[in-house]
């Protein structure tokens, strides 16, 4: 009986999601900075609707644009009268987003919902599954993990943190994923990544090593309102959920939130894109909480925000071209641990400063860590390229977390054998 209301439960969310019929995601790719601020001039028509999955660069990197259905013609003759090439990545988002939704039903029926050992790693979950995983996995292990609730959203839900500790006043390396709500691979992922730390503790000596000498942080669902969100209205939510005084648009870019650059290039002062910035740093609960946590905990020696996706291992700085002190460090040890990454299937990574490798991007997540002194701080954009984007097939979630995990290894490491 269970499961049948489960299944229901998804149905009748599913009847309610947002469609996305005939929409398209076009790739655009500008020659010069000047095709670049043609692109980026077509953020700022709020009529168009138009979602930028990735942002207008000054590294020239393709731009990904999810386009409503009934702007797409006009869109296409802004970009062809303007010289500016395209291809079309996606045909139609609500194919795949169908697909998912399929797989999420079917690949639930066999759970019941009361052991991490019966939980289907396979599969995309709710914000509920993905909380009860949590409490499981903390009741069958409660000599290595504990659960804190570090704040609550702006939506009151709990913003959950699992510990994995084997001693009091450690030093402790900290993981998020789903800052970024629609981001499901990196939140799906992170509960593998806790299944994996239980699994593995005492039988692999390295990891072994790492938990006597250090904790393991993991918040899984960092932003729970949007996430919650993207499983009942809109799959394709990014920001938080508070409101925006003046404006009728929600949210706030919760990786744009954070007082380092907060403000600059790379971030936006309009409520309706899907970078504005909030009219303060640290203005989200959902970012104060992480600060707070930071600055009170005061031993921090490792940070990773996980994001979804590009293929990409990033460190500090994005808001400005200043090389960190630690650039040479931090970039040979992205280096070893994309490789360590590719050697299980292949995934090609390219590494390097955030405003560097990928665009310039004020008030992120690591800056912010990396100034509070946490020098080994990095950020992933997981799998893939494009070819599915934010709607990346459930049949990818464990190879994705599987190769993550052999990089986080190496950071993990590096930032263990380098703690004083």
């Amino acid at each position: 009986m269970k499961g049948i209301l489960a299944l229901l439960a998804l149905v009748v969310a599913a009847s309610s999601l947002e469609n996305f019929s005939g929409q398209q995601v076009l790739r655009i790719f500008p020659s010069d900075e000047a095709q670049v601020n043609l692109v980026r001039a077509l953020e700022d028509e709020e009529y168009l609707q138009l979602d930028f999955w990735t942002s207008p660069s000054r590294v020239l990197l393709p731009i990904d644009i999810r386009v409503p259905l009934h702007h797409l013609q006009s869109v296409k003759v802004y970009l062809e009268s303007n010289s500016i090439q395209y291809s079309i990545m996606i045909h139609d988002v609500q194919n795949l987003l169908d697909e998912e939704q399929r797989d999420m039903r079917r690949n639930r029926a066999s759970e019941d919902g009361r052991s991490t050992n019966s939980f289907n790693y396979a599969a995309y979950h709710t914000f509920d599954e993905i909380n009860a995983f949590i409490d499981n996995l903390v009741s069958e292990n409660p000599n290595l993990v504990s659960k804190i609730q570090i704040g609550s959203s702006y939506e009151g839900r709990p913003l959950n943190v699992l510990k994995f500790s084997t001693g009091p006043n450690r030093p402790a390396f900290w993981i998020d994923t789903g800052i970024h709500s629609r981001e499901w691979v990196t939140q799906a992922s992170a509960v593998w990544f806790a299944k994996k730390i239980v699994t593995d503790f005492g039988k692999d000596p390295s990891l072994t090593n790492t938990l006597n000498q250090m904790d393991i942080l993991i918040e899984i669902v960092t932003n729970p309102d949007g996430f919650v969100y993207t499983h009942k209205s809109d799959r394709m939510w990014r920001k938080t959920r508070s409101p925006n005084s003046g404006s009728l648009c929600v949210g706030t870019d919760p990786n744009r939130n954070w007082d380092a650059g907060f403000g600059g290039p790379g971030s936006s002062s309009n409520p309706c894109t899907e970078t504005y910035r909030g009219r303060a740093a640290h203005s989200e609960p959902e970012v104060k909480a992480i600060v707070d946590f930071v600055k009170s905990h005061g031993n921090i020696k490792g940070f990773v925000s996980i994001h979804s996706y590009s293929q990409m291992l990033l460190f500090p700085y994005g808001y400005t071209n200043t090389r960190v002190p630690d650039h040479d460090e931090l970039n040979a040890v992205s280096k070893k641990a994309i490789t360590a990454l590719a050697s299980l299937y292949g995934t090609a990574y390219t590494y390097g400063s955030i405003i560097s490798t990928i665009y310039q991007a004020s008030g992120g997540t690591i800056d912010w860590t990396y100034n509070q002194g946490i020098k080994h701080s990095y950020s992933f954009e997981l799998r893939d390229t494009g070819r599915y984007g934010f709607a990346l097939p459930a049949n990818q979630i464990i190879p994705t977390a599987e190769e993550t995990w052999l990089a986080l290894t190496i950071l993990i490491e590096h930032t263990r054998d380098n703690l004083y």
